[in-house]
């Protein structure tokens, strides 16, 4: 699933710019937070720099309007090591989640959710493994020292990724 140029999820889209109306509506959208010029030219193994070879190697670009939350959605990628598929994606809804529960976090999960069951079958192997891997992705949430509404990783981007995982509680091992 690509989420900023959405073929396999039409309807994402426009989910997305309802809610960002809706938090326009209630003063919670923030400012651009990244700058793709400037964590481009940062380091190798930065947090920032990762994030950047992140967005290029899955042909993204950083949300730019919204909640803090939205935006920092693909730093939440990186942080990870999650990668931008479908079960991916739920993993990174699962892990947000997990860290503190938000109503457009806990609906996105679901839609993905129920489009893998769809696709997969609710009695297949791949789906039972795809259910492990989103219990340890809440898991690892509710273990990590994340705030989603709250973190500043634009504070961040000059530190080793290593470093902002291991400050965050996210062990950068997958479960």
């Amino acid at each position: 699933m690509k989420i900023s140029n959405n073929i396999e999820f039409p309807r994402l889209n426009i989910f997305l710019n309802a809610i960002d109306s809706l938090t326009e509506i209630l003063g919670l959208n923030s400012s651009q937070i990244v700058e793709i010029e400037k964590i481009q030219s940062l380091p190798q193994g930065t947090f920032g720099k990762s994030l950047a070879d992140f967005l290029e190697r899955n042909q993204l670009k950083p949300f730019t309007t919204g909640t803090r939350r939205k935006q920092l959605h693909d730093c939440v990628h990186v942080l990870t090591g999650y990668e931008s598929d479908p079960l991916g994606e739920a993993e990174v809804q699962a892990f947000l989640l997990g860290c503190k529960f938000n109503l457009a976090n806990f609906l996105l999960y679901s839609g993905i959710k129920r489009r893998m069951k769809r696709k997969m079958g609710s009695n297949s192997s791949d789906y039972n493994i795809a259910q492990q891997r989103l219990r340890c992705a809440y898991q690892r949430g509710q273990n990590s020292n994340l705030d989603p509404d709250s973190w500043t990783p634009e504070n961040l981007w000059h530190f080793p990724l290593k470093s902002v995982q291991k400050a965050l509680g996210v062990d950068s091992n997958l479960n």
